[in-house]
């Protein structure tokens, strides 16, 4: 049995903790469930039939990620695509590469302006040139160049755009 008590906490608070602890107990309520209605738990949570052949244990975990998926969100679009290639690469028995391959190549030349300012970068084997100084990574020349913590690829538009760091929700 599941039992939730918001207690003495703020409004927002309270219904953030209500909702968890309603989710909770949604899943623990899993591990009392018959067969029968877990199966239907499935039916109505994937649209199909259970498979015949899985376990009770697996047949939980698989309705609790669901229920997770449904509620918060599934995985983040850039990591679905990276899980496909994975799978067409481990069907058609080829190596996996899970790093992705360089995304600049040497002498390439990045300009970006910042406070009215053009700065270039060019891309070397070995790091990045920026005023003729070498640096380790992009990072280190948008921190050079903005005096604060940025992510390099971003800073110089080579990073994803936004919707790709969002939760690809169901």
């Amino acid at each position: 049995m599941c039992d939730c008590r918001a207690g003495g906490r703020a409004a927002h608070e309270a219904q953030n903790f209500r909702d968890s602890c309603a989710l909770s107990c949604e899943i623990a309520a899993l591990l009392e469930a018959t067969s029968a209605n877990l199966k239907e738990s499935w039916r109505a949570l994937y649209g199909t039939e259970a498979p015949r052949r899985i376990s009770r244990d697996l047949l939980i975990r698989a309705l609790a990620y669901r229920i997770l998926e449904k509620t918060l969100g599934g995985l983040k679009p850039s990591t679905r695509r990276l899980l496909a290639k994975v799978a067409a690469a481990a069907s058609a028995r080829r190596p996996i590469q899970l790093t992705p391959e360089p995304a600049l190549k040497p002498e390439t030349v990045l300009l970006r302006e910042w406070h009215g300012t053009q700065h270039r970068v060019i891309v070397r084997e070995d790091g990045i040139v920026f005023n003729g100084k070498k640096y380790k990574s992009l990072s280190q020349v948008a921190y050079r160049i903005t005096g604060t913590k940025w992510s390099g690829p971003l800073f110089f538009g080579l990073k994803a755009n936004r919707q790709e760091n969002t939760n690809g929700a169901i």
